[in-house]
C-alpha cells in the first residue's frame, strides 16, 4: 500500500451523507423534490424575501425554480438542502453546502411565516443532525446587516462574528454590507439557548 493510500484511508469523512428527513415539533424537513419548483417560485418571487438573499435574482420564476432543483437533487454534492415543511406545505428552504471548500449555512423563509420561530426551530434541527454527522467541521454564516432578525437567529445559534464585507446581491442589484460568522461543534454545544 502506497503512503498516499495510506494516508487516505486515515482521514475522517468530510461529508454527512445523504441529506435526512428530521421532525421537529412543528416541522418536516426533507430533501427537495422537483414539485417544489412552484413553492419555491412563490417564495423567492416575493422581493422581501429576495432581496435577504445574495444569489437570487429577481425577477425569480418557476423556471428558475427548476434549474436550482435540477442541480440540488441531482446527487452530485455533498450539500444538504432541506425543505422545510409545516402541514406538509412547502415554506423555505435550509442549506448546509459546500462553496469554496467550506461549509456554510443558509436559509429563507416564506413572509407569511415570519415571526412564529420556525426558521429558528429548522436551522437548529439542521445544524444539530450536521454536527452529529461532521463533529468537527466548521460551518460559515452571513446575514446582511439590515436583517436583524438573522443576525440574531445566528447568533442564537453559537455563531461568533468574524466580520463584515460588502457583497453583491442579486435582488438589490447593489453592494451590501454582509456581517460574516463562523460556528464549530463546540459554539453550538456550548451556547445559551435562544430565540
Amino acid at each position: 500500500m502506497s503512503a498516499m493510500l495510506a494516508e487516505r484511508l486515515t482521514l475522517t469523512p468530510s461529508t454527512p451523507g445523504p441529506c435526512p428527513v428530521i421532525e421537529t415539533n412543528r416541522l418536516v424537513l426533507r430533501p427537495h423534490r422537483m414539485q417544489d419548483a412552484d413553492a419555491i417560485a412563490n417564495s423567492l418571487g416575493d422581493f422581501a424575501v429576495a432581496r435577504m438573499l445574495t444569489r437570487v435574482p429577481v425577477p425569480y420564476d418557476r423556471e428558475d425554480g427548476r434549474d436550482w432543483l435540477n442541480m440540488v437533487t441531482s446527487g452530485l454534492k455533498p450539500d444538504w438542502h432541506f425543505a422545510i415543511t409545516l402541514d406538509g406545505v412547502h415554506v423555505g428552504v435550509v442549506s448546509l453546502e459546500v462553496r469554496h471548500g467550506l461549509w456554510h449555512i443558509g436559509y429563507w423563509l416564506n413572509r407569511f411565516y415570519w415571526g412564529k420561530g420556525l426558521m429558528s426551530e429548522a436551522v437548529e434541527a439542521a445544524l444539530d443532525r450536521f454536527f452529529r454527522r461532521l463533529p468537527q467541521a466548521e460551518i460559515l454564516g452571513g446575514a446582511f446587516a439590515d436583517n436583524p432578525a438573522s443576525l440574531r437567529l445566528l447568533e442564537a445559534r453559537g455563531f461568533r462574528t468574524i466580520g463584515v464585507q460588502e457583497v453583491f446581491s442579486k435582488a438589490r442589484n447593489a453592494m451590501s454590507p454582509l456581517v460574516e460568522f463562523r460556528l464549530s461543534q463546540a459554539d453550538f454545544a456550548g451556547r445559551q439557548h435562544k430565540a
